[in-house]
């Protein structure tokens, strides 16, 4: 019996422990007035400073929801630039509260580097970035070719095993930061760009001649890119992952920055819970119940957020494909919240 209440009692006692650790993030970011999200060095229609150092991109825009749901404040944020060798150091080691800075959800990173991928931001595929006037038209032709590549990324294995599984040889040419890789190929130390597609279409949207490259055809990976947390936290982690499906559920709804305020009366059941006037979904996370409301008031649903920062009508031009609703012939999806 003893040994019995000794176990209940250290039961309790560690599931007390873990209900505080839950809390902490929540309670430090409250404590401090902002959000320190990890971020890229610069990538056009993701995350890129301005002349003012002014943030814009999808995946800051990730950030500014999340400050719009804490705060009621999108602009509660700040961003550390980050390159791929050091963002998950900086995440495990709390120097940034969430990381959103185009990271490929894998087996191997969500299962054992102590974080959790909240959810896929953006469906993305490797490709290659030649110069037009090599005449290339396949990356079946690339044999022998030299890759500039960045190095502690999924690029370089992905590289390799597309190479590998095609009997072709290529050198690779590796650069720790992202940044170094473009001027390389600029310079023309390397034959090829291989990265994430949307990464080659923003980086040759800054080219002088953007018209003087082209992206190839072949997409040889999955690159599904999203936020992570560190793992541990979970009402955290749900603050980012319901965060991230309140900006698809806003889209589906057709809620957007422009007309929240008039769906506030709106009679839809699903939109009531949304907004806040029905149900609190808010508490279970520990924000107020217009947490999703203040999303969409200061940031927008999410086909704003991509319209704005990498759409058709952006110097990028990226159009949805797999980004659409699941109703649009994409595969993004927000359960229900209910």
């Amino acid at each position: 019996m003893q040994k019995a209440l000794v176990s209940i009692a250290v039961a309790a006692s560690l599931g007390l422990g873990a209900t505080a650790a839950q809390a902490a993030i929540l309670d430090d970011v409250k404590a401090k007035g902002f959000i320190q999200c990890g971020v890229t060095g610069g990538v056009a229609g993701f995350s890129a400073p301005d002349s003012n150092n002014v943030w814009t991109g999808l995946e800051v825009d990730f950030c500014r929801a999340m400050a719009a749901a804490i705060f009621n404040d999108a602009d509660a944020v700040r961003f550390t630039s980050l390159t791929s060798q050091e963002r998950f150091t900086a995440l495990s080691a709390g120097e940034v509260d969430v990381l959103s800075r185009t990271t490929t959800w894998t087996m191997s990173r969500d299962t054992q580097l102590g974080i959790s991928f909240v959810g896929t931001m953006f469906y993305d595929g490797q490709g290659f970035m030649v110069r037009k006037e090599d005449a290339i038209d396949s990356a079946l032709d690339l044999s022998g070719a030299a890759i500039c590549i960045e190095s502690g990324t999924t690029t370089e294995l992905n590289a390799a095993d597309y190479f590998a599984a095609n009997s072709m040889e290529f050198n690779t040419v590796v650069f720790v930061d992202q940044d170094e890789v473009v001027k390389a190929y600029e310079d023309g130390r390397c034959d090829v760009y291989t990265t994430d597609s949307s990464a080659l279409a923003a980086e040759r949207s800054k080219f002088a001649n953007p018209d003087d490259h082209i992206i190839l055809p072949e997409i040889i990976s999955k690159e599904p890119l999203g936020p992570v947390v560190r793992a541990g936290d979970t009402q955290w982690f749900n603050i980012a992952r319901w965060t991230y499906f309140a900006l698809l559920e806003a889209e589906e709804l057709g809620v957007s920055s422009a007309n929240v305020d008039e769906q506030l009366g709106s009679d839809n059941p699903a939109i009531k819970r949304l907004l806040g006037v029905e149900g609190e979904f808010g508490a279970p996370l520990g924000l107020d119940n217009a947490w999703a409301y203040q999303i969409i008031k200061l940031v927008g649903n999410y086909a704003e957020s991509y319209d704005r920062n990498v759409g058709p009508d952006t110097p990028i031009g990226l159009e949805r494909g797999l980004n659409a609703l699941w109703r649009d012939g994409g595969i993004q999806y927000s359960p229900p919240i209910r």
